[in-house]
């Protein structure tokens, strides 16, 4: 053992792995306190930022994976390239740390910052083209519902931060055998759980105002044309008679999953048609995913387009329908897409920037990207068709609750991955968004996940994977604004600006001192 940990690649590489099998469906989560002890070690003996990034790149790649290995199932060669990158960026926020551990003296200062500097790098990296969230370190937790309660008022970076605050401060104690830094982290490692034991309860609710929904599970092969159906008639016959064996004379809403329109339409197709005389004879709405044309007139063609389509140029997005009884109708365009999979990154300034025009941009840029926070209101319940991806993105989320929504749906397709760890993940993520919000969550999956999640993160209903499925429930509708609701990421924008500050602090004190 001595001789594993004098041993850099060893250190990085064991790190990996503990990080790989800290998220779902392992659920070690707290694997992940250890790993960060072991980078901080690493980052301690190495000689220089180049080889922090050098060794540390293994374990990243080795933590990328046993985390998201299932990326390849869907794209064999965007999935390579997505884990190679994220280690690469995974390698700065860690050769920060070193700069911390260098420049200052004081144990507990460099334990902060080295916290708030990973914290940023979560941060900008969810809010950007190459944007990949799915291994933020608040994920791994996400079914340790009972010591995350606190994330009602952080967000999901309270974990991260709790997780790499206590491991720096640790390893900061080990080096200094510093009482006062045991004490302090200590303080660290107990104060959030037991914050979150105190905030853990049943879920009250209110019988009286409520939505009944009906969840729809089809368990369409992803992989065939028409879901392995001859025609997409015999795709709407599939879903239509599920909804009517799921469905009772009580329901509200009928959710279809991503893509269970399995073709591209536009809103005045039969196929809307069709879903509105369905919504008027059940007297229900529907909220259903589909690939959907959006056409241009001459004065609101954007910049980009697609190409042209029945005379009109026109995007194609990765939509949810919305239809109401009275046959009001609306759309929602998914927004956060996957980067390379279903949209170029910076397309927009690749575009920009070419100015003869030598490229077709707009040909080549992929799915359009939704921009407005359309939701489906009703007199009675308000809620988002959110769609796979749009889920591990709490700021976006953020937008329809604060615009009233009373529980959150999600929508996704998570066959593309097979039955892999990526399904597990996506499902347990959700836990997270009920918390953050004090929401419930409906999600209808096409193979699975499908299920209900209550306020407190707890799964009151769940399907099994690769069934046809369907169930009612039936949801409380909340109008509670939590903390992070009300005043959203100021965990990050406060460690943002504390890792700014330090680095700018330190590199002002060497130039005054080399002047």
């Amino acid at each position: 053992m001595k001789n594993l940990f004098s041993n850099n690649w060893a250190i990085s590489i064991t790190a990996g792995i503990l990080l790989g099998f800290s998220f779902p469906p392992f659920d070690l989560a707290f694997l992940s306190i250890p790993a960060f002890i072991l980078l901080f070690y690493l980052v301690d003996r190495c000689d220089s930022y180049k080889q922090v990034a050098y060794y540390s790149y293994a374990g990243f790649v080795m933590w990328n994976l046993i985390g998201t290995y299932w990326l390849m199932m869907a794209s064999f060669g965007a999935g390579i390239a997505a884990i190679l990158a994220n280690s690469v960026l995974m390698t700065i926020p860690l050769c920060l740390a070193k700069y911390f551990s260098t420049k200052s003296k004081s144990p507990l200062l460099i334990g902060l910052l080295q916290a708030t500097a990973w914290v940023s790098y979560e941060f900008l990296h969810h809010h950007w083209d190459l944007a990949w969230p799915w291994l933020t370190i608040g994920n791994a937790w996400a079914n340790q519902v009972g010591m995350i309660q606190y994330i009602s008022i952080t967000g999901h970076w309270g974990i991260t931060f709790w997780v790499v605050l206590t491991s720096a401060l640790f390893w900061q104690f080990y080096k200094t055998k510093n009482v006062r830094i045991a004490y302090a982290c200590l303080g660290v490692f107990l104060i959030f759980p037991v914050s979150s034991f105190l905030l853990y309860g049943d879920e009250a609710t209110d019988s009286s105002n409520r939505t009944e929904v009906a969840v729809i599970q089809p368990n369409h092969d992803s992989y065939q044309d028409f879901g392995g159906m001859d025609s997409l008639s015999e795709v709407l016959d599939s879903l239509f008679i599920l909804s009517e064996k799921t469905r009772t004379p009580e329901t509200d809403l009928i959710i279809w999953p991503e893509n269970a329109i399995d073709s591209g339409i536009i809103m005045e197709s039969s196929t809307v048609e069709r879903l509105a005389d369905s919504a008027k004879s059940w007297n229900t709405h529907f909220i259903a995913g589909t690939g959907l044309y959006e056409l241009y007139d001459e004065e609101n063609t954007p910049e980009l387009v697609r190409g042209m389509y029945k005379g009109s140029p026109y995007n194609y997005f990765n939509a949810a329908i919305f239809v109401s009884p009275d046959g009001e109708r609306d759309r929602y365009n998914k927004a956060n897409l996957v980067p390379i999979v279903e949209r170029v990154p910076f397309v927009e300034s690749f575009n920009a920037v070419d100015i003869f025009q030598w490229i077709d941009w707009g040909n080549l840029a992929g799915f359009g990207k939704g921009k407005e926070h359309t939701a489906l209101n009703t007199e009675d319940f308000s809620t988002p068709g959110l769609i796979c991806y749009d889920s591990v993105y709490p700021s976006w989320i953020r937008g329809f609750v604060q615009n009233g929504s009373t529980f959150i749906t999600i929508i996704t397709n998570d066959g593309w991955w097979g039955d892999t760890s990526g399904h597990h993940q996506h499902f347990a993520y959700a836990r997270l968004r009920a918390i953050e919000f004090d929401r419930w969550v409906v999600r209808s999956a096409n193979n699975g996940i499908s299920g209900i999640i209550s306020p407190n993160g707890s799964v009151e209903i769940k399907t099994d994977y690769w069934v046809k499925a369907g169930f009612t429930a039936s949801i409380p509708n909340k109008f509670t604004q939590t903390f992070y609701t009300r005043f959203g990421n100021w965990l990050p924008i406060s460690g943002l600006v504390l890792t700014v500050f330090g680095w700018i602090f330190f590199f002002g004190r060497d130039f005054l001192i080399r002047d």
